[in-house]
């Protein structure tokens, strides 16, 4: 039997601290070994009991959350999960702590997000983490890094009518979006996003990335055209699914069960795009734990879509990836830095 995953929670809140101890008690695979109301008591108990994962809150007095990754990811990288309450300022801190190193990000339960499904969640991510590679702000060329003018892949398009990429990614997903999108000339073909994020977060970092981008990049709402020069990220909580009507492609976002634990699934967004797309379609699935993507992939080759995955040696978890290339969906392997080649490469063959 595999040794649980070992779990520091580091929260100014007592009540916030006393939950997620007793929810990820349920978890047989999860060991909780401490808890911290403040950084400080966190670097001590880190130096102590030496755990295997530690979520974080961005809002703590005596030091906030983003100074203390990137302490703990100067000194002692370990892999850390920014769990945060969902308000547009904490969804841009948590976007620069996923700059600092942070593997994932979790909303606080609120509203109709209830402490059931955070626990199913935050277990998940605490799985993936435990996988990852920490990755510093030296190590993950973070959003924050791309802000010199991007390279642009070379080549005049030719023959895109009605081309589309599809674009999949979980854990560690930010950085691999950061790379291939700001890699994207402003004459690409539209492209659909699933990036397995909370409410809100998506909002920040669709915002962040247009800002990056040549292309436009924003949070795609229900009915949105996807359109060349322009990117359409899913936004959290919710499926995004490819619809054609004569040759105008459009998005469908609406709720809906969970695909995979996830909403949104990259699964829903890539069956649909086998259906509306097919051929002219071009499908990526990144890092990330878990399965989600991979049937929707294959069904986008049998379709006759060209499909890539990131190889496992660029991953920070190579989840998603592997599942694809097991189940047989995934026709070429390549490297994050080398994605966007070879997506403008299967467009100039289709």
């Amino acid at each position: 039997m595999m040794k649980p995953v070992r779990v520091l929670i580091v929260d100014d809140s007592a009540i916030v601290r006393r939950i997620f101890t007793q929810e990820l008690s349920k978890h047989q695979d999860i060991e909780v070994i401490g808890s911290a109301p403040d950084p400080y008591v966190a670097r001590d108990k880190i130096v102590h009991l030496q755990p295997d994962v530690v979520t974080l809150d961005i809002e703590m007095p005596r030091m906030d959350g983003i100074s203390f990754l990137r302490k703990l990811m100067r000194y002692n990288p370990l892999p850390t999960i920014v769990v945060s309450s969902l308000t547009p300022r904490n969804s841009e801190m948590a976007l620069e702590a996923l700059e600092c190193g942070a593997v994932d990000v979790l909303a606080k339960p609120g509203g109709s997000y209830s402490v059931g499904d955070m626990s199913v969640q935050l277990a998940d991510k605490i799985r993936a983490a435990a996988r990852a590679r920490p990755r510093g702000p030296g190590h993950n060329g973070g959003l924050a890094e791309a802000r010199k003018p991007p390279p642009v892949v070379n080549g005049a398009l030719k023959r895109t009518t009605h081309k589309l990429i599809a674009l999949g990614a979980s854990t560690g997903g930010t950085e691999a979006l950061r790379t291939v999108l700001t890699r994207m000339p402003s004459n690409c073909p539209g492209i659909v996003v699933v990036q397995h994020m909370p409410p809100k977060f998506t909002t920040a970092f669709a915002n962040r990335l247009n800002d990056l981008c040549q292309i436009e990049v924003r949070e795609a709402k229900d009915g949105d055209g996807v359109l060349p020069g322009l990117a359409l990220i899913a936004p959290g909580n919710y499926h995004m699914l490819l619809r054609r009507s004569g040759a105008r492609y459009y998005v469908e976002v609406k709720t809906g069960p969970l695909v995979c634990h996830q909403r949104p699934s990259v699964d829903v967004l890539f069956c649909s795009v086998a259906q509306y797309a097919g051929a002219n379609a071009v499908g990526v699935i990144m890092t990330g734990m878990g399965k989600d993507g991979a049937k929707g992939l294959l069904e986008m080759r049998k379709g006759g879509g060209r499909t890539i995955a990131q190889d496992e040696a660029s991953c920070v978890v190579y989840g998603m990836p592997k599942e694809a290339v097991r189940s047989g969906a995934v026709e070429q392997v390549v490297a994050l830095d080398q994605i966007p080649e070879a997506v403008f490469s299967c467009l100039e063959d289709g």
